[in-house]
């Protein structure tokens, strides 16, 4: 995974919109609709927290819903990532590394297509709902048509390449081709797009957490009834339509129905006209999230592949903490940005220190402890899995500090430059993968995959003057240069640090 992925994506799709010269804090997303639905007054559970966080919220309505919102998106992806990795782990000692590893390697294929259906309209779309409310039907329904249509496109590209791909392998094939028929269900997400606007998620938790534990139960009886492979893919194709139905009756219990959508071609065309520049953002941060998984089922087997997606589930556990983070920290880091430049590179640095010095520990930790983490979670048939997992796993190091760059380019209104580093690091992830997988196997392809991932802060940062003040913290960061002087810093005769943190 791309260090900034998932933060660009929030940065293009949450944080800013299309334009890149509009200012972030005059960007009318999703965030801005707080205004609409934060009146009145506090919430019942503010009563509940200690003093000083109840002082600091008491009466700002636009922050606790907010606070509000995102505490419905992060229960999500903890439940989901708590459930998956039970349920994950079962599936993989269930159907060993050769089966788990094709499995994975439909989701990387069909995944490698999904900018095309998704057609960068997430952003797009949040931003003129929050902009025009009134013409909440005709922007639905216009992204709606877009998006079915791309998806059947899409699925028609996932099914022909497959098929050229891995001709006369039949179930390939038929795993792939039902896999990527969740892109036509996905469709409906727009529903989940207005629910955004809205700033109320949990909507949209409801949905997707609902499907997510039906599909689940569903995959515990297909291991306890010993079910083949594509009795899988099925299951994780019916929790997408389970999601879009539950999606559909959230829609419908607001007292709104799908019916009253209508479709405007030049709606349709000035949403395409703000987010093409976005879909081939979504093609290379795809191709820096999967390519590994596709080029090493393709170069080598699927056994191989599975072998390695274990090893990258182990590392991605930890993926969650820096995006938590920085979400939550980025409102107060725009807060301060306005008052005061120099508490705001405080407040940055320590993020910056936090956020690298964890991952630092984290890395060390499994580094350490990769055999016996593998063998009790996988089991003895994904051993070969402890070499590159302890390569990969300090691909955290730089995903976190991804975490406070990418804070820092949006408030700096700077996704021009993160678009080009996030090709920069497609082509450099896909070039290595080429060159290292025949040489080295799935080493090389977690070698190529650390390598991608820190790139851009030894080669573009430092070319970039653009780059030089986010290049100081981050090597005061990996050197614990701040954490070092905290610690070693003179004490006053009465006991004290000589200067005091705020």
């Amino acid at each position: 995974m791309w260090p900034w992925s998932f933060f660009f994506l929030r940065g293009v799709s949450g944080l800013h919109n299309a334009d890149p010269h509009e200012s972030p804090s005059n960007s009318k997303t999703a965030a801005v609709a707080v205004h609409d639905v934060a009146q009145g007054t506090d919430s019942p559970l503010i009563k509940y927290l200690p003093g000083f966080l109840k002082d600091g919220i008491s009466g700002r309505h636009n922050l606790q819903a907010v606070i509000g919102n995102s505490g419905w998106l992060f229960s999500d992806k903890i439940i989901r990532m708590g459930g998956a990795l039970v349920i994950g782990l079962w599936v993989a000692r269930y159907l060993g590394p050769r089966q788990f590893g094709l499995l994975n390697f439909a989701l990387a294929f069909t995944s490698l297509f999904s900018a095309v259906a998704v057609l960068g309209l997430d952003g797009i779309v949040v931003r003129e709902l929050v902009k025009f409310p009134e013409k909440r039907d005709v922007i639905l329904g216009s992204a709606f048509i877009l998006r079915f249509v791309a998806s059947f496109i899409t699925l028609g590209l996932v099914i022909v390449s497959i098929s050229i791909l891995r001709h006369g392998d039949t179930l390939v094939i038929w795993v792939v081709a039902v896999t990527g028929a969740a892109v036509i269900f996905q469709s409906l997400n727009v529903i989940d797009l207005f629910f955004q606007s809205k700033v109320q998620s949990r909507y949209s938790v409801y949905a997707s957490n609902s499907a997510f534990l039906l599909a689940s139960l569903a995959k515990v009886g297909l291991l306890l009834a010993a079910a083949p492979l594509i009795a899988f893919a099925w299951v994780g194709l019916g929790e997408f339509v389970l999601a879009s139905l539950f999606l559909l009756l959230a829609y419908r219990a607001r007292h709104m129905s799908i019916l009253a959508w209508r479709y405007s071609l030049s709606v349709m065309r000035d949403l395409l006209r703000d987010s093409w520049p976005l879909i081939f953002s979504g093609i290379s941060i795809v191709i820096s999230l999967r390519v590994d998984q596709v080029l090493i089922g393709q170069m080598m087997n699927d056994k191989q592949l599975g072998i390695y997606s274990a090893a990258t589930k182990i590392a991605e556990v930890w993926y969650f903490v820096p995006i938590g983070i920085a979400t939550s920290v980025y409102p107060r880091l725009a807060e301060i940005k306005k008052h005061s430049k120099h508490l705001y590179d405080e407040k940055l640095g320590k993020c910056y220190d936090f956020l690298t010095s964890s991952s630092i520990a984290f890395a060390l930790i499994i580094t350490i402890l990769s055999g016996p983490i593998v063998r009790l979670l996988y089991g003895a048939a994904y051993v070969s899995a402890v070499q590159p997992l302890r390569i990969l796993i300090w691909s955290v190091v730089p995903i976190s500090i991804g975490a406070s760059w990418t804070n820092w380019m949006l408030l700096e209104n700077r996704t021009r430059t993160m678009f080009h580093f996030q090709l920069f690091g497609a082509a450099l992830n896909l070039s290595l993968n080429l060159l290292l997988i025949p040489r080295l196997g799935i080493v090389g392809s977690a070698y190529a995959t650390l390598i991608s991932y820190g790139a851009w802060i030894v080669v573009l940062c430092p070319l970039m003057k653009s780059q030089r003040e986010p290049f100081v913290m981050i090597i005061k960061a990996v050197f614990l240069v701040r954490l070092f002087n905290r610690i070693f810093r003179p004490i006053n005769p009465n006991g004290n640090n000589q200067t005091t943190e705020s």
